[in-house]
């Protein structure tokens, strides 16, 4: 297919020409990391185990109704635009997005009025100054003190490979200095009760700490920065849906040369024998389809699959950089009961996001990631109502809802089904969770109206992702694991061996992601700087 005519690079290129790269994983990374690589010269070949790319940003199609299994919500934009620049396109041209308005809906425990999170900020001070008499001006200052942390976060840690500290020596770095430690080291949740009493207040606030993997009270106060990207900057959608997003990006990278492989799984990544304590990556046998054993020979292997599973099964003892005494000493990202839902009739009670938070949402945390983790109950939920915004998701006169129950990370819980066929457990997390939405939001006669039901639990990610522990999302963003602190993004035993993605930098969530794997792209080319690299300027 021709790929039609490409736009003259304007920002400096070291090329790989004749160099072969393959990639593990056909996840948002492992299709950045294709698209980025293959545009600068390597010869590429992407190697996923599933029948579809995405990994968890994955679809599920049954009677109609379309499901974005993993994913749901489109912040940070300038990331991906950034991103699609660099391929010399621009997210405008390659995505049709909406802005949600209100942004999410936010439903309390014990509380007759849910509370909205609207797409304008005077808004949004407007209602917080109505919960609590002054918080309005407080919010301003603690977005203010967001967008600030979000700048200087972006310029100078997001983009970095860490390998070197001198790019963050700089003069904007060191003047902030006691001010980000202090950000790192002291738990957000603690951080924003400084400015704010209302519970209601504190919660919608602190939520942001799940996106990351963690806890209000176990996240570094420096992902305060997450509030100006949804209360300042909004929350975007892309019609289609997130697996449009992926068909997107993976179209890109075949138009720059990728070859993109499914039902191809990894069994090694291969490599030369260890001289001086270090070996060198050969490339990487996987099984294909037929069943047949298959080797690919590389100069460089990228790892954008879960890193816990190429570190400790890809790789032999001798030349795992993260073995498992490493992994023991680390703490998983929460896992999840996710329900698919098609639902007979309206749910204007919805919006096209919900969070549903208990009142006592330090218990609810505690048995996530506390000493003896259980099943919370009830269990603060999200919900994604995507039909609200997009009809090509769901029949006419139906709705389709995706939602999302934090739980441990413990595959024990179990793997879910059809139609109420999965293990026990994730059953009764699902069943409790749509009675709770039901009362909660009002929507009289939920569980009478589904037509279509499907669970998914932690032993899921496992079977399906490799995930860790059975998590969701990745490792918890906590102090210990963010930044320069999470984990390198190349083999420090396998010359040659990079990874990509969720588990390690920057970290979890699509844009991460993306970031990641202009990380890589840097450090191939022996780039130590801490900015996003320059875009191709004729990208309008």
């Amino acid at each position: 297919m021709d790929p039609g005519p490409r736009l003259r690079r304007t920002w400096p290129i070291v090329t790989a020409a004749g160099q072969r790269a393959v990639i593990i994983g056909g996840g948002i990374a492992g299709l950045a990391s294709a698209a980025l690589l293959a545009r600068n010269g390597y010869d590429v070949d992407l190697l996923e185990q599933q029948d579809c790319l995405g990994g968890r940003a994955g679809s599920w199609a049954r009677d109609g109704f379309r499901f974005d299994t993993g994913p749901s919500w489109y912040l940070m934009p300038e990331v991906f635009d950034h991103f699609f620049r660099l391929l010399g396109t621009t997210a405008r041209d390659e995505l049709d997005l909406e802005r949600l308005d209100p942004a999410y809906r936010v439903f309390f425990e014990g509380i007759d009025e849910p509370v909205d999170i609207r797409a304008d900020v005077a808004v949004n001070v407007a209602t917080f100054d109505a919960i609590e008499p002054g918080a309005g001006a407080r919010l301003r200052a603690y977005l203010t003190s967001a967008r600030d942390t979000h700048d200087i976060a972006t310029r100078r840690f997001l983009y970095s490979s860490f390998q070197s500290v001198v790019p963050l020596l700089r003069r904007d770095v060191l003047a902030r200095a006691g001010r980000l430690l202090g950000l790192l080291t002291r738990p957000l949740e603690t951080f924003v009760a400084t400015s704010f009493a209302d519970h209601r207040l504190r919660q919608i606030l602190g939520y942001a700490a799940v996106f990351l993997g963690s806890s209000p009270d176990r996240a570094p106060s420096m992902y305060h920065l997450m509030s100006h990207l949804d209360l300042a900057d909004g929350v975007n959608y892309p019609h289609g849906g997130f697996t449009r997003l992926i068909e997107v990006i993976a179209r890109l990278a075949e138009k720059e040369g990728a070859r993109l492989h499914t039902h191809a799984v990894v069994t090694a990544i291969d490599a030369t024998p260890a001289r001086r304590g270090r070996a060198r990556a050969t490339g990487v046998r996987y099984r294909a389809a037929d069943g047949t054993e298959r080797t690919i020979a590389a100069d460089v292997v990228v790892s954008a699959a879960d890193l816990h599973h190429t570190e400790t099964e890809l790789l032999p003892p001798s030349l795992q950089t993260y073995p498992q005494r490493w992994w023991d000493r680390r703490e998983s990202g929460p896992g999840a009961v996710l329900v698919y839902l098609g639902v007979r009739g309206g749910l204007p009670e919805l919006a096209h996001h919900s969070l549903f938070f208990t009142r006592d949402w330090t218990a609810n945390f505690d048995d996530i990631f506390g000493d003896h983790p259980r099943v919370p109950d009830p269990a603060s939920c999200y919900v994604c109502r995507p039909s609200a915004t997009d009809s090509s998701v769901a029949p006419p006169g139906m709705e389709n809802l995706f939602v999302l129950v934090p739980v441990p990370a413990d595959p024990s819980i179990g793997r879910g089904g059809l139609s109420g066929g999965g293990d026990a457990a994730v059953e009764r997390i699902a069943d409790a969770a749509i009675d709770q939405v039901a009362t909660w939001s009002g929507a009289t006669g939920l569980r009478d109206r589904i037509v279509l039901r499907r669970t998914v639990g932690p032993g899921d990610f496992v079977a399906d992702l490799h995930a860790w522990s059975g998590g969701a999302l990745g490792p918890a963003h906590t102090w210990r694991q963010s930044a320069f602190l999470r984990g390198r993004n190349a083999s420090r035993r396998v010359h040659g061996l990079y990874y990509a993605g969720s588990s390690t930098i920057p970290g979890i969530g699509l844009p991460m992601c993306l970031i990641s794997a202009e990380i890589l792209l840097k450090r191939l080319r022996g780039d130590r700087s801490t900015e996003p690299l320059p875009e191709d300027r004729r990208a309008t």
